[in-house]
């Protein structure tokens, strides 16, 4: 898939801006507060129906103005695809495909896809599971409509297991039927993750491999309910909802089940999150994000946009150069200060 145009009205500080991409390289220089970042998010708006900034829709809407507006023109192996974005300050957005209004989110999914690089995406590994379960559910979401919609059926359920729960009228008795439907969704869930981060673990490690020299050794594993099949993982999320029921009615709160997992992540069988050095968790989101391009290329059968907002200044010199060479064959958008290597990698420069 290649990007070729994208085009905001009143978005952000924006009044208007349309810009045309080539189809390798792209990169949006310029002094901070020029807008670099928010033409990087319209194209993430675009792919995943929601910004990476904020979940609150309206506050990318410009000052004074009533709605904003986005547009992503792609080329694709099938034809030209538009995806057209109308966020209001009355009413919820808008999407529309090739100008056909859609009526769920999941139909946005794989149309445009998207992998994000940002300094808080780098803290991946250091930071609390629920940014390695959002890292996953992206990937995930864009792949699977299946997997999208269990995910928006768990979180329903969720919530009105957890408002039970703080009702104080909550028993073993009332909460089983809610237990059986979340198991039911929890463990399509954790079968789906579990299965993405076998997958990822090895591309991830050949890439960790590339970016270090051989140096260091990545493992993934996803930490979840086990089980082999739905049965098995649906059995066990039972058992952890039973086990924890007494303190769940103490506390009014689900402490058990995928909204609880996460991915253990080592080097050399350390465990990264709490012994690496911010130098090497920075290299090992680098490595999963450069797997979950190579994984999304191969499952959509098309490949993603990449988004680099502000990332080259987070690595030193030596991994910048490796992480730009392993951009070839791929379209990105790099937002940067400064154009530090770019030049001798054929980077269309886009000033701001």
């Amino acid at each position: 898939m290649i990007v070729q145009a994208i085009q905001v009205r009143d978005y952000r500080n924006a009044g208007r801006k349309d810009i045309i991409l080539s189809e390798g390289r792209n990169a949006f220089v310029g002094a901070n507060a020029r807008g670099k970042t928010n033409m990087l998010e319209a194209v993430y708006f675009a792919g995943v129906g929601k910004s990476f900034r904020t979940p609150r829709d309206r506050e990318l809407i410009k000052n004074d103005c009533p709605r904003a507006y986005i547009t992503v023109v792609a080329q694709k192996d099938s034809g030209v695809e538009t995806v057209r974005i109308v966020l209001d300050r009355e009413v919820n957005k808008r999407v529309a495909i090739n100008d056909v209004p859609i009526s769920r989110m999941s139909e946005l999914m794989g149309v445009c896809p998207v992998v994000l690089f940002c300094p808080d995406g780098l803290k991946i590994v250091k930071e609390a599971p629920a940014d390695r379960r959002r890292f996953m559910d992206i990937a995930l979401c864009q792949v699977s409509r299946t997997y999208f919609a269990a995910l928006s059926r768990y979180d329903k359920i969720l919530q009105s297991r957890n408002k039970l729960l703080k009702s104080g009228t909550a028993s073993d008795m009332t909460l089983a039927p809610w237990d059986e439907l979340l198991s039911d969704e929890g463990a399509k869930i954790v079968k789906s993750r579990r299965g993405y981060i076998n997958k990822l673990s090895s591309v991830a490690a050949e890439k960790h491999a590339y970016l270090t020299d051989g140096a260091e050794r990545l493992s993934l594993e996803y930490e979840g309910a086990d089980g082999g099949n739905l049965e098995q993982i649906k059995a066990a999320i039972v058992k952890q909802l039973s086990h924890d029921c007494d303190s769940d009615l103490r506390l009014k709160y689900t402490h058990t089940g995928p909204h609880k997992d996460d991915i253990g992540i080592c080097i050399n069988g350390v465990d990264v999150r709490a012994f690496g050095s911010q130098g090497q968790q920075r290299t090992v989101a680098l490595s999963m994000k450069l797997a979950e391009m190579q994984l999304l290329t191969e499952t959509l059968g098309t490949s993603p946009i990449l988004l680099l907002d502000d990332v080259l200044s987070e690595i030193d010199g030596h991994r910048r150069q490796k992480l730009l060479k392993a951009l070839d064959g791929f379209q990105s958008i790099i937002t940067a200060t400064e154009k530090v290597d770019m030049e001798k990698f054929g980077v269309n420069i886009i000033d701001f």
